[in-house]
């Protein structure tokens, strides 16, 4: 890893993700507790009239407005539009950001425990996401595929990492996720730390990443209505193996609909509120090890 010179922290980037929002707000009160000796760190507020409201987002969902035409284009004007310019403007440009690594925290409704979410597949990335899941085995790391242009806030850097905790309600700051997250962003703040000092871990486990492959919808009538729930014995059951045949869903009348795929998925983001505008009952992922030599 390359030496880092500044790191930002985001919070808040949907506004009733409370977990996030009042961390910033505790760091922005005590920046002494994410200073390092050899980099700075900058927080950023990501949406504060929402946070205002206790809604995820004012006009649109801020974490999807950062694709490169988006950010250049003057006549948009939502609140969440503006919003991402000047975010932009403070840690990117895209390709040349002004921070060496972003952090974004987030909460979620789903069982997503303590989840790294990561923006590319690059040594620099891989390796932080292998030291944390190391001293701490209860983090799974998440990767997407990466698509020409990515529209979330975390692709602003290179080396761009969601932090995702839950369950949590919206609106709502759970003491225990708080905590968590705080510690991760230390465990992070650390890590890049001891890498300025050449003092970075080696890492000898495989890591175990959970690589994004697609979404499944709630069943719907015409009317685009939802016409079926996440199965019980699937709800809470995120990272955990789906089979071909297993349950998926319960009709609203009482019928299973079992998992019509070909192979073994692990799903992700299940039953999370947030998506149910979106159309996205869960996330499918394909479990992989890699190993230090592919690092």
């Amino acid at each position: 890893m390359n030496p880092i010179q500044r790191v930002a922290i985001v919070g808040g980037t949907h506004g009733n993700e409370f977990t996030g929002a009042y961390l910033v707000k505790k760091f922005e009160q005590h920046p002494n507790l994410i200073q390092r000796s050899s980099f700075e760190t900058l927080t950023v507020f990501g949406n504060p009239q929402a946070f205002a409201a206790a809604t995820r987002y004012i006009d649109e969902d801020l974490n999807r407005c950062f694709l490169m035409q988006d950010l250049q284009n003057a006549d948009l004007s939502s609140y969440e539009a503006q919003r991402a310019k000047a975010i932009a403007q403070l840690l990117g440009p895209k390709g040349n950001a002004q921070v060496d690594v972003l952090v974004d925290l987030h909460s979620t409704t789903a069982n997503m425990g303590l989840s790294l979410l990561l923006s590319a597949r690059n040594s620099a990335s891989l390796q932080l996401a292998s030291h944390l899941s190391t001293i701490n085995p209860l983090v799974k790391v998440c990767w997407t595929h990466p698509h020409p242009e990515s529209m979330l806030l975390r692709s602003l850097c290179e080396v761009g990492i969601v932090i995702e905790v839950g369950p949590v309600a919206q609106g709502v700051l759970d003491a225990q996720w708080f905590q968590k997250t705080e510690e991760l962003v230390h465990a992070i703040l650390d890590y890049l730390e001891a890498c300025n000092r050449g003092m970075t871990p080696l890492m000898q486990s495989p890591l175990t990443l959970y690589e994004f492959i697609g979404t499944i919808d709630y069943p719907r009538n015409s009317l685009g209505e939802i016409q079926a729930m996440v199965h019980p014995l699937l709800q809470g059951k995120d990272y955990e193996p789906l089979h071909p045949g297993d349950p998926v869903f319960l009709t609203l009348e009482g019928e299973t609909i079992p998992y019509q795929g070909d192979n073994t998925v692990y799903p992700a983001f299940i039953n999370e509120a947030a998506y149910y505008e979106k159309g996205i009952a869960m996330c499918l992922t394909q479990k992989q090890l890699i190993t230090l030599e592919n690092l």
